[in-house]
């Protein structure tokens, strides 16, 4: 193993965390999952077991849900500052310095009108002494699986508008020599050729992690929930690290519709 530290990054959809005693939770559509105390404690379970020292996580309303999952002795939450119920998040395990930057509130490409608003990215930096990780955690607009970008169905549209904003700000990083991860869900089976993956390629070199996989949730579909590492980040990924770990799926009661994906990083000393 190289010489400096290792991290474990990973993003896992939550699916509607919420703190069920905030006023919040009751604008929450009335198919969401309903959780007993028990199925918290369960979700922590995972947790423990995943380990990470970054849990990019979407689908929560504050940081004192993400703390039912990550507990606060272990982990620091944040999460954008969205006027949505739906927001992402960042678990940061306890001793990490961070930085944090404006959200990516250009990724809600819906106009001002709209009656439902899409969600900012979290936007961080990671320090670890002498090399730092940014960190970008977003969940895309839905509905644009694998469809051509000629699609004209409403989803298609928004999510090319939001994939043009990350190459904008994947273009920043590069300029400026950073080390970065994407991590979340993107809502789309991306690969190496895939068109809109192939819109942030045009800006730089990026390690599509989970290229080429299909995840072991659901019946094997491909991944919609990635990582991807730009700038010297691609050159600290462990090869063989790409996990995941499997959450019960299936028709009847489930904690997430999501498992959570994984990587390595070996931070340069």
């Amino acid at each position: 193993m190289p010489p400096g530290r290792s991290i474990k990054l990973s993003t896992w959809n939550l699916e509607w965390l919420l703190d069920e005693t905030s006023p919040e939770s009751r604008t929450a559509p009335l198919d969401s999952p309903t959780r007993a105390p028990a199925d918290y404690a369960l979700l922590a379970t995972f947790a423990v077991h995943l380990n990470p020292d970054l849990a990019a996580v979407q689908e929560v309303d504050s940081t004192r849900s993400i703390a039912f999952v990550f507990p606060a002795k272990t982990y620091t939450a944040f999460t954008t500052d969205d006027a949505v119920l739906q927001h992402v998040g960042l678990a940061v395990r306890a001793g990490l310095d961070v930085t944090r930057h404006p959200d990516v509130q250009a990724l809600d490409v819906t106009a001002p009108t709209a009656p439902h608003h899409l969600r900012s990215g979290l936007d961080m930096t990671v320090h670890f002494g002498h090399a730092n990780l940014r960190v970008l955690v977003i969940h895309l607009k839905t509905g644009c699986w694998d469809d051509p970008p000629e699609q004209t169905r409403h989803a298609c549209p928004l999510l090319i508008r939001q994939f043009k904003i990350l190459s904008d700000w994947i273009s920043e990083r590069t300029q400026s020599g950073e080390a970065f991860a994407i991590m979340g869900d993107f809502n789309r089976r991306l690969n190496a050729h895939d068109p809109l993956f192939l819109i942030l390629q045009k800006k730089a070199k990026l390690d599509l992690t989970t290229s080429g996989y299909a995840s072991p949730c659901l019946g094997g579909s491909y991944f919609i929930d990635h990582i991807i590492l730009g700038g010297p980040a691609i050159d600290w990924k462990d090869p063989n690290s790409l996990s995941v770990m499997p959450i019960p799926q299936g028709d009847g009661h489930q904690l997430s519709d999501h498992c959570p994906v994984s990587v390595t990083l070996h931070i340069p000393a």
